[in-house]
C-alpha cells in the first residue's frame, strides 16, 4: 500500500548512505533528529546547493502517495545532481562526481576539528540500522486508519531486526498519533532481541506528554514496565507523567503515580511533590495535598524558585490549610528563599481569619520587607482586623492593634478611616473611652474626617457605661460635622436612654431624627414599644407610636401588638378594682 513512498523514500536513502560512506561517520544521524521526509535534505545541503537541489523536495508523505511514481521521480531527476536510477541499488552516488574533487584536509563542514568516534559496538549498531525497514515503519504509524490489519500484523510483516537505536530513531519522530506509538512500543517489548531502556521509556512518555492525550494507557503501559524492570524508571519520567496530569486536571491520577514511587523503584524528588500539590489543588482535593506537602517537608525538598514554592503557599491557603501553607514558609525562610509578596501577602489574609492563627500574621509583618510597606494597607488591615475581631478581645490584643497603626502613621503605609474605625470599635467595647477619644483626635490631626460610623461607635462606648451625656455630646459634634446621620446613630442613644428608662428623652430623640432626616425604621418603633409596656406599663404612648407607625406605612408585628393591648386591659381591669373597692 505504501511501496510507492518507500521507493521514493529510497532515493534519499541512498544519498544519506552515500553521505555516511563518504564521512566515515557513524552517528550522521543524531539522536536528536528524525528521519522524516522533509528532514532528509539537510543532509545535502552542507555538499551541494543550487536551484536545482532546492526544487527537489518531493513530498513523499501526501494524500495521494500513489502519484508519486519511479517514472515522474526519474524524469524529474534526469538533468540534476541528484539523479538516481532505481534499477539498481549499488554505486551510483551523487558524490561520486565530487569525492575525488574535495581536499582531504578540507573535505567537510567539521573543519579542521577530529571527529571522535564513540565505542565499535555503537557504531556496528548503527551501521546494521536497516534504514528502509524504518521508513517503513515510520510511514505505517503515520498512517493510522488507511491500513490493513492491525499494526502489530503488520509489523510482523517487515520482519525487523530490532535494537534500541531503532526504537529510540522511531520515538523521536514526530507526527505519530499517541496510541500508535504504545501500541508499536507493547510489540516490541514482546520480542526477545530488544531490551527495554529507561532511554526508550522517557522518549515515548515526552511524546505521549506532548500530545496530551492517551495518558491512562501510557500510565498502564508504564507502571507494566517499572513492576517488571526494576531500575528502568526514573523521577523524571513519572513527574512528566503528573505534569500532564495536572494540565488535565486528573489529580486522583497524579496522586496514584505520587504513590507508586517506592513499589516502582523510583525515589521521589522537589518536582515530584510541587507538581502533585499542583494536580490535586486543582481538583480542590486539599486534604490529598496537605498529606503530600508533609511528606515534602519531611524529606526537606522545597521545589526550586520561590514561584514554585509561592505557589504552594497559595495554593494549601485556598484550601485553608494556613497552618501547612505557614510551615512552608517558614522553611523557605530558613534556606533564604524570598517569596513573592504577593504569596506573602495572600498567607497573611488567610492566617487574620482564625482568632488562633493571627499572632503568627503578626510575626510576618515584623519580617515584611520595607521597601513594600507603603503597599501592605491591605496585610496591616488585615492583621488589626483579627486582633479586634477575636471573641474575646484582651488588652493585649488592643495595645498589639495600637502598636501596628502608630508603626503604620510613623513608617507606612498610611492608615485610612477603616483601620482608625477598627481599633476605636475595640477601644470602645473594652470601655476605654478615653483612648478612643484620642485615636479620634489623631485622625483629625491628619486630615481624615471621622464618619458617622466613627462617632456612632464611640456613643455605644458612652451609653453601655451609662454616660449618656458625654454620648450626647459626641451626638452633638456628629451634626456639626455630617448633615445627615444613620439611624444606628439615634438607636444607640435611644436604647441607652431606655435602659435607663428615661422614656421622656427617647421619644425626644425620635422626634429628632425625622427633623435630620432620618425615618425611623420598624424595628426602631418595636423596641421602644416594647420597652414602654413592659418597664413602664405606658400602653398610651405605645398607642401613640403605633399611629406614627401607620402613618408612615409601616406595620408593627403581632406580638407586640398584643403586648400592648394586654397592659392596656390590664390597667383598665385595675382601675376597675380600684373603683369597686372605693364605692364598697
Amino acid at each position: 500500500m505504501w511501496r510507492p513512498a518507500v521507493l521514493a523514500r529510497r532515493a534519499f536513502v541512498n544519498r544519506v548512505v552515500a553521505n555516511q560512506s563518504f564521512h566515515g561517520l557513524h552517528n550522521h544521524v543524531s539522536t536528536n533528529q528524525t528521519l522524516a521526509p522533509v528532514s532528509s535534505f539537510r543532509y545535502y545541503s552542507n555538499w551541494v546547493s543550487s536551484k536545482s537541489c532546492l526544487r527537489q523536495t518531493t513530498r513523499l508523505f501526501s494524500s495521494n502517495p500513489s502519484s508519486v511514481s519511479e517514472e515522474s521521480i526519474e524524469n524529474d531527476n534526469k538533468d540534476t545532481v541528484f539523479s538516481v536510477s532505481f534499477e539498481s541499488d549499488e554505486g551510483s552516488s551523487v558524490f561520486d562526481g565530487i569525492e575525488d574533487n574535495l581536499p582531504a584536509d578540507n573535505g567537510s563542514d567539521f573543519g579542521d576539528n577530529k571527529v571522535v568516534m564513540e565505542d565499535d559496538e555503537k557504531e556496528e549498531e548503527v551501521k546494521e540500522l536497516d534504514l528502509e525497514k524504518l521508513e517503513s515503519v515510520l510511514s505505517l504509524l503515520q498512517s493510522s486508519g488507511v491500513i490493513d490489519g492491525s499494526i502489530e500484523s503488520n509489523l510482523e510483516e517487515i520482519r525487523l531486526n530490532l535494537n534500541e537505536e531503532f526504537v529510540v530513531r522511531v520515538l523521536e519522530t514526530p507526527y505519530i498519533p499517541g496510541e500508535n506509538l504504545i501500541s508499536f512500543f507493547k510489540w516490541v517489548l514482546k520480542k526477545p532481541e530488544f531490551s527495554v531502556t529507561n532511554r526508550a521509556v522517557e522518549l515515548l512518555v515526552t511524546a505521549i506528554c506532548i500530545e496530551g492525550r492517551n495518558v491512562y494507557a501510557l500510565w498502564d503501559l508504564v507502571k507494566e514496565i517499572g513492576e517488571k524492570e526494576k531500575g528502568i524508571l526514573s523521577a523524571e519520567i513519572l513527574n512528566d507523567m503528573i505534569g500532564l496530569l495536572s494540565r488535565l486536571g486528573k489529580g486522583k491520577a497524579a496522586f496514584e503515580i505520587f504513590n507508586k514511587f517506592g513499589e516502582l523503584g523510583c525515589a521521589p524528588n522537589a518536582d515530584t511533590y510541587y507538581f502533585t500539590i499542583e494536580a490535586l489543588s486543582r481538583r480542590s482535593i486539599y486534604d490529598w495535598a496537605s498529606t503530600v506537602c508533609e511528606k515534602m517537608l519531611n524529606a526537606d525538598m522545597l521545589p526550586k524558585g520561590a514561584e514554585k514554592v509561592g505557589k504552594i503557599v497559595s495554593f494549601l491557603c485556598k484550601g485553608s490549610k494556613t497552618k501547612d501553607a505557614h510551615l512552608v514558609y517558614l522553611s523557605a525562610k530558613e534556606k533564604n528563599i524570598n517569596l513573592p509578596v504577593s504569596s506573602i501577602k495572600f498567607l497573611i489574609s488567610y492566617l487574620c481569619r482564625k482568632d488562633e492563627s493571627v499572632k503568627l500574621a503578626i510575626d510576618m509583618l515584623d519580617e515584611f520587607p520595607e521597601k513594600e510597606w507603603k503597599h501592605a494597607i491591605k496585610s496591616f488591615s488585615y492583621v488589626i482586623n483579627g486582633l479586634c475581631r477575636v471573641k474575646e478581645v484582651t488588652g493585649e490584643n488592643i495595645e498589639e492593634a495600637k502598636n501596628l497603626l502608630v508603626k503604620m502613621i510613623d513608617a507606612g503605609p498610611p492608615p485610612g478611616n477603616a483601620v482608625f474605625n477598627t481599633v476605636i470599635n475595640a477601644l470602645s467595647k473594652k470601655g476605654e473611652m478615653g483612648e478612643a477619644r484620642k485615636l479620634l483626635k489623631v485622625m483629625e490631626g491628619r486630615g481624615l474626617k471621622p464618619d458617622v460610623y466613627t462617632y456612632s461607635v464611640i456613643m455605644s462606648g458612652y451609653t453601655k457605661g451609662g454616660e449618656m451625656e458625654e454620648a450626647r455630646k459626641i451626638l452633638d459634634e456628629a451634626k456639626k460635622k455630617h448633615s445627615k446621620l444613620s439611624p444606628v446613630t439615634y438607636h444607640t442613644i435611644i436604647r441607652g436612654y431606655c435602659k435607663l428608662e428615661q422614656y421622656e428623652k427617647a421619644l425626644e430623640l425620635l422626634g429628632e431624627m425625622e427633623e435630620y432626616g432620618v425615618q425611623p425604621n420598624a424595628d426602631e418603633y418595636n423596641k421602644f414599644i416594647q420597652s414602654l409596656c413592659l418597664k413602664a406599663l405606658d400602653w398610651t404612648t405605645a398607642e401613640k407610636l403605633l399611629e406614627d407607625m401607620k402613618e408612615n406605612g409601616m406595620h408593627l408585628n403581632a406580638i407586640t401588638k398584643g403586648l400592648v393591648r394586654a397592659v392596656k386591659e390590664l390597667e383598665q381591669e385595675e382601675v376597675g378594682t380600684n373603683e369597686v373597692m372605693t364605692t364598697a
